[in-house]
């Protein structure tokens, strides 16, 4: 069963994601068009589809490392695939939301001990869970 921390942090990361209208990521996503994802502001680096696909990729790997089997790398078609092959809009948040999905119900399952226990980053460092879960709030 969940503890009171674990359920604060998923509340902060439903949040940060989709549950806040105006200050979510979800919440700004809903009002972009096809023009709008392959935009790039002026003086930016990046689109607002490659944005949604790192911020889904991060999911991924964090939960793939903290989480699973710890394989999963960005060279990886499935997380950032070449701009060609990549999906559509829809697609590519409807990827995003699994990822978040994915994420989610593994922490959902953790202990208040959980979350002091060191777990592996995608970069080879281990970090306490809450830490990796706060980190995943921001995405």
């Amino acid at each position: 069963m969940s503890s009171a921390e674990v359920e604060l942090l998923l509340f902060l990361m439903d949040e940060a994601f989709e549950a806040n209208e105006e200050h979510s990521l979800m919440g700004n996503l809903r009002t972009v068009s096809e023009d709008d994802w392959l935009w790039v502001p002026p003086l930016g680096r990046r689109r607002i589809g490659d944005i949604v696909w790192h911020v889904g990729g991060a999911k991924y790997m964090y939960d793939n490392h903290a989480f699973g089997d710890a394989r999963m790398t960005w060279d990886n078609p499935f997380l950032v695939p070449p701009p060609d092959q990549q999906a559509t809009m829809i697609e590519a948040i409807q990827w995003m939301r699994e990822g978040h999905r994915r994420l989610r119900e593994h922490i959902a399952a953790l202990g208040e001990d959980d979350l002091s226990r060191r777990r592996l980053t995608h970069w080879g460092e281990l970090r306490e869970t809450r830490w990796i879960v706060s980190v995943m709030n921001r995405a």
